[in-house]
């Protein structure tokens, strides 16, 4: 080990090693250029650890095995699995089916996550656990995903997680960005001249080490190999400097200069080597007897430190490995995969074998074709996308018959695509557009290149893609235009295109079958609303949405069934319709069904789909908590941010003192374009504008939203800009939007929605009619779940009364709708209340603050979930974190409330 002049970088591991003992469990990620002395400190992080008595497990990503799913994370995990009885059931499974030991639907990448977060725990919970994880530049993508989750997820165990990387820009590294980063510097001038002076024996002449000194630019390695790879002469002597590239450039080339002066049988033996990342030295041996090589032609290799060969093959470093594999020719690495696929056991690692045969051959060849397909499949079972597709795309390169090839292509796009590969689909795309194509296939690849595109940009090209296909598909299969042709209406709702347009054209969609399915009754009905307005195709619609919550759960959570797809676009519709109820109901079963199947991608989005519903449910505090719970989710998987649950849920809670703040959030997401987002924006602007009585921002910041082509939007802000318009003078505008909301609550007929229409109808009116339209808003609204909606009618009904001299029954009105804000924390709204109530000569009675608002919402979604009875075990599984970091919230949840038990948390009714 090299650690001179690391002393701040030692002392950074032994921090990490003292709190994981203490049992505040840390993370590092420790980042530098290749040569830089990570793998030392590394050592060094082993060393210190074992003396403090950790057990230490570790990993190490290899450039050839980054195609192989979870392979890196096996190397981590296979250690401990002797704790995995400890894992629940769908954890347990999930793991065994990532690692090929068991069969079944391929597993959510995170609830993989979960298993080795709590494995991990498991195996801490004997002794101090410390787990290392070098070359992380070149983990496959599954391993990085899920090791990143855990390093972000420990927190109250004896676990140190120490992750060493290359600084760049490719998927593993990224995958942990977020945490808490080391970085590795260069050596400055004076410990680069100890180094180099203690480490070569030979004379340097002074010019030279200068020279070499400036050419490493810091770089441990680059100090010590460059010398190594020419001649004491030429040391002595003179060094060349020339154009000066990057280090790792000039460390591969000392590398492959070194190995080149080995025997032949040697560099054979070294590209072997490099080939199998494993390192496992019984089949490095199998593969040398294939071409006839002795094991001891190894040995100078071994002599001169690029290699050793003992329990396992370990190259000095992974750009030896790099250097000797790139260094030679096409038809030398041919043989060495041939070698090793022959040498490799079909029936234990058939994937390997497939892999190793797709490099070795020459041109098309069918066989190879076949089992790298099959190769593909397995790694779709286990849930390796990544490594699939490429297995999958290998296949299709190989295969000889066109029209064979088109379809593998077309396989192997679709599993690049769900991989995130969008480039590298986009060229297999191209490879399966070569054809023959059948029509069909033709228009199935229309309609992947709209997916990919939607993909990469939200533009309003992609809803013309998606009709494109859909017009192609129409006569060839049904199912799929109809499908297509609610893809390219919904996404020209949240890209801003012309929805209009789509919709026209989507009146020429084939008819649905005999019994149309739900999302047939969705399009259906999207399209009428579109072309001949929301009365018409309301009932189409409210069928839909029904349906599609009655729909029976599917037995298979993991896959789900056909209309779960939709789920998201019934709320949304749900809340267009004004249905209260089946707008929480679908929203709710999209997000049980993500849990169930540990779907974690998409629970990050059902979540805050549920959080909009408690919010206009005014159930605030409830809705923060699952934001809370699906930020940390995007946090984890680094999902791309989504404000709409935000916007919403600020806007209603927002006072004039978050006032700023959501104008700016909402005009940054406003500027995006003129889609759904923008849409949302402008809505919660006017929410909160209306809350702390700027009527006229919050008339222009609603007519925004209205004029939307998110007609769900439209919706809920057609009665906040009848009651800006109306307190801000504008009285035709008022009665203009009136009439619109009117039209639809009459069409919808549910007392959310006749509610609003009384409440707004009172707006306008005058005379002892408005308040009869009053009484009735509030007589309606009880009856529906809109609590807030509720509670504001009671303060326009109070503002009116006040208004009108009344003030004993303004006060009573006022109070009422002052508790209720205040209780849902409201604050905008209340602060409204308490002033109307102050006009009429009263002071807002002080509230006491439930027991809850000691609480972080983190840890008020923790109380709550253990007050329904869960277990810690169970709530870590819900909340995607270990059950001792479940347990240390629980204590300091206890210490704030001043209890002591479980019980005594269920009695407070959080």
């Amino acid at each position: 080990m090299h650690l001179l002049g690391r002393h701040a970088e030692c002392e950074a591991l032994d921090r990490t090693l003292a709190d994981a003992h203490a049992g505040r469990s840390r993370a590092l990620n420790a980042r530098g250029e290749a040569g830089i002395g990570k793998t030392s400190l590394l050592d060094y992080a082993r060393t210190a650890a074992e003396a403090l008595g950790f057990r230490v497990e570790s990993a190490t990503g290899m450039e050839s095995e980054s195609q192989f799913a979870y392979a890196a994370l096996h190397q981590l995990c296979a250690p401990l699995l002797e704790y995995d009885a400890a894992l629940a059931a769908p954890q347990r499974d999930a793991l065994a089916i990532a690692f090929g030991a068991k069969t079944g639907p391929a597993p959510d990448r995170f609830l993989v996550g979960l298993a080795v977060l709590n494995l991990l725990a498991e195996g801490a919970e004997e002794q101090p656990l410390l787990c290392l994880v070098d070359d992380a530049q070149w983990l496959d993508r599954a391993s990085a995903e899920v090791i990143a989750f855990a390093a972000r997820r420990v927190s109250a165990e004896r676990l140190a997680l120490v992750v060493a990387g290359r600084d760049s820009d490719d998927s593993a590294s990224a995958a942990f960005t977020g945490m808490p980063v080391l970085t590795v510097p260069a050596l400055g001038e004076a410990d680069a001249r100890e180094l180099l002076d203690a480490e070569t024996p030979t004379l340097i002449d002074a010019s030279v080490r200068e020279r070499v000194i400036a050419e490493a630019r810091g770089n441990p390695l680059a100090l010590l190999e460059l010398p190594r790879s020419v001649g004491p002469a030429t040391l002595a002597s003179g060094f060349g400097v020339h154009d000066r590239p990057d280090v790792p450039q000039h460390l591969e080339e000392a590398f492959r200069q070194r190995s080149t002066a080995l025997p032949s049988e040697t560099q054979r033996v070294l590209l072997l080597a490099a080939a199998e990342p494993t390192g496992e030295v019984p089949l490095l041996f199998r593969a040398l007897s294939q071409l006839g090589i002795e094991r001891s032609a190894a040995a100078p290799a071994e002599s001169v430190g690029l290699f050793t060969i003992d329990s396992k093959v370990r190259f000095r470093h992974p750009l030896v490995r790099s250097a000797i594999y790139r260094a030679a020719v096409p038809s030398e690495r041919r043989q060495a995969h041939e070698a090793l696929a022959a040498a490799t056991d079909p029936r234990i690692d058939p994937d390997r074998r497939a892999w190793h045969r797709g490099q070795a051959v020459l041109g098309p060849d069918e066989d190879v074709a076949v089992e790298l397909e099959r190769a593909g499949e397995r790694a779709l079972g286990r849930g390796g996308m990544a490594a699939a597709a490429a297995l999958l795309q290998r296949a299709a390169q190989l295969t000889p018959d066109p029209a064979l090839r088109t379809q593998r292509a077309m396989i192997a796009l679709q599993a690049k695509h769900e991989a995130g590969a969008a480039d590298e689909a986009l060229t297999l795309l191209a490879l399966a557009a070569q054809g023959p194509l059948s029509p069909l296939q033709s228009a199935r690849l229309t309609l992947y290149r709209a997916h990919i595109t939607f993909y990469l940009v939200h533009s309003d090209d992609v809803p013309v893609m998606f009709l494109d296909a859909a017009h192609a598909l129409a006569p060839l299969d049904p199912a799929v235009s109809r499908e297509a042709f609610l893809l390219a209406l919904n996404t020209a709702v949240i890209a801003g295109g012309d929805v209009q347009g789509v919709a026209e054209a989507a009146r020429a969609a084939p008819r649905p079958a005999e019994q149309p399915r739900p999302l047939d009754l969705l399009l259906d009905g999207l399209v009428t609303v579109y072309t001949q307005g929301y009365v018409a195709g309301v009932d189409t619609l409210r069928r839909a949405v029904a349906s599609l919550r009655d729909e029976e759960l599917s037995r298979d959570v993991y896959r789900g069934t056909d209309s779960d797809r939709w789920l998201w676009l019934a709320s949304r519709t749900a809340v267009a319709l004004f249905e209260d109820e089946l707008m929480y109901d679908l929203a709710a079963r999209k997000v049980t069904i993500a849990r169930t199947a540990g779907a974690v991608a998409t629970l990050h989005v059902a979540l805050i789909a549920l959080s909009a519903a408690h919010a206009l449910r005014g159930e605030l505090s409830r809705a923060a908590e699952l934001l809370a719970e699906s930020t940390a989710i995007a946090r984890a998987t680094r999902a791309v941010p989504l404000p709409h649950g935000e916007l919403f849920l600020a806007a209603w809670r927002g006072g004039e003192s978050e006032a700023p703040e959501l104008h700016r959030r909402s005009v940054q997401a406003a500027e995006k374009g003129a889609g759904a987002q923008a849409a949302v924006a402008h809505y919660a602007s006017a929410v909160l504008r209306n809350a702390t009585g700027s009527f006229a921002t919050a008339m222009t910041a609603a007519q925004r939203a209205v004029a939307s082509d998110d007609f769900s939007v439209q919706s809920v802000a057609l009665p906040e800009l009848v009651e800006a318009a109306a307190r801000a003078g504008h009285a035709q505008a008022a009665r203009a939007a009136y009439a619109q909301l009117a039209a639809r609550a009459d069409a919808s007929g549910t007392p959310w929605a006749l509610g609003l229409m009384a409440r707004s109808q009172a707006l306008i009116t005058t005379g002892d009619a408005a308040e009869n339209h009053y009484r009735e808003a509030i007589e309606r609204l009880a009856d529906s779940r809109v609590t807030g909606h509720l509670a504001r009618a009671h303060l326009l009904y109070g503002e009116w009364l006040r208004r009108e001299g009344r003030r004993r029954e303004a006060r009573e009105e006022l109070r009422t709708a002052h508790d209720m804000l205040t209780d849902m924390g409201a604050v905008g709204f209340a602060e409204r209340a308490a002033r109307e109530l102050r006009a009429t000569g009263e002071h807002p009675r002080a509230r006491n603050a439930p027991p809850s608002t000691a609480l972080t919402e983190h840890e008020l979604q923790i109380a709550r979930a253990v007050a329904t009875g869960a277990t810690t075990r169970e709530v870590a599984a819900m909340l995607f974190l270990s059950p001792r970091t479940i347990e240390a919230h629980l204590r300091t949840i206890f210490r704030k409330l001043g209890i002591t038990s479980r019980r005594q948390l269920k009695e407070l009714h959080l």
